[in-house]
């Protein structure tokens, strides 16, 4: 196994970073770091000898925290930040139709399931879950939920 990234090399997390129990002073599942994040590596080091797990230095967020390659990718690769985080309530800015009969109201509230990041456009998609349905929905058509 060798690593993707070297000692001093810039990344960014690519997905929300929660605790998994080895972190100290925070409880498991408690979030530590949200994508988008820019750290430096510290260290390589491996888990259960077939993960690599680099040690990285997050001074924006002042934490060190393992991750795992497939979290990671370098800090120069393009990047489009995401407004709302699965799991997250919001409401919709417009209704949404099917074959002419409306299925959510404007302003009903959904559950992000799922973020979908389109790098070349430079746009954020999501699946949001409406009563007993699952929409893709643009960014610009959710709102937060307060």
């Amino acid at each position: 196994m060798q690593p993707k990234y070297d000692y001093g090399e810039e990344v960014r997390v690519a997905r929300n970073v929660r605790n998994d129990g080895t972190y100290p002073g925070k409880e498991v599942g408690e979030l530590l770091l949200k994508r988008g994040a820019i750290g430096c590596v510290n260290d390589v080091g491996t888990y259960l000898q077939d993960q690599l797990i680099y040690r990285v230095n997050f001074l924006g967020e002042g934490k060190t925290v393992g991750c795992r390659e497939e979290e990671l990718i370098p800090a120069s690769a393009p990047w489009v930040d995401n407004k709302f985080e699965f799991n997250q309530k919001v409401l919709t800015k417009i209704p949404i139709t099917v074959g002419g009969e409306t299925v959510v109201q404007e302003k009903q509230q959904g559950l992000i399931m799922k973020v979908l990041r389109d790098i070349e456009r430079q746009k954020i998609q999501y699946h949001v879950h409406f009563s007993n349905r699952v929409f893709q929905m643009p960014e610009a058509a959710l709102e937060q939920f307060e």
